[in-house]
């Protein structure tokens, strides 16, 4: 008989009690922020391509942060650990922040390299 492990169940905050500090906060770290911009130009992604050369407990730790902000959307899939930006979810909740976010981080971008 082979037993199999139980699926990991992440927890997630309903749209309702997504609070902007939280969201605020999550996007204030400029590598929780590239991640997110990657979510939003590829849509789901293996949490590893988040962060390549990351330590395994880092990665953790920053997409357990944006997963508890209401952020990202999480899910288990074999032992694979798939994430999402929750755009509707945050559009629905603070209209236009998150493009207003990524759209200034990606306005930036250019200009921190310049210096």
């Amino acid at each position: 008989m082979v037993l199999l492990a139980p699926s990991r169940v992440y927890q997630h905050p309903e749209v309702d009690e997504i609070a902007i500090p939280r969201v605020l906060f999550a996007l204030s770290e400029p590598l929780r922020l590239s991640m997110v911009r990657m979510l939003a130009e590829r849509g789901e992604v293996d949490s590893i391509e988040l962060g390549p050369d990351l330590p395994r407990s880092t990665l953790t730790h920053h997409t357990s942060l944006l997963r508890e902000s209401g952020v990202v959307f999480v899910r288990a899939e074999g032992r694979k650990c798939l994430i999402q930006l929750r755009h509707d979810d945050l559009e629905a909740r603070f209209p236009g922040l998150i493009d207003t976010v990524l759209n200034g981080y990606q306005e930036a971008a250019p200009a921190q390299e310049d210096a």
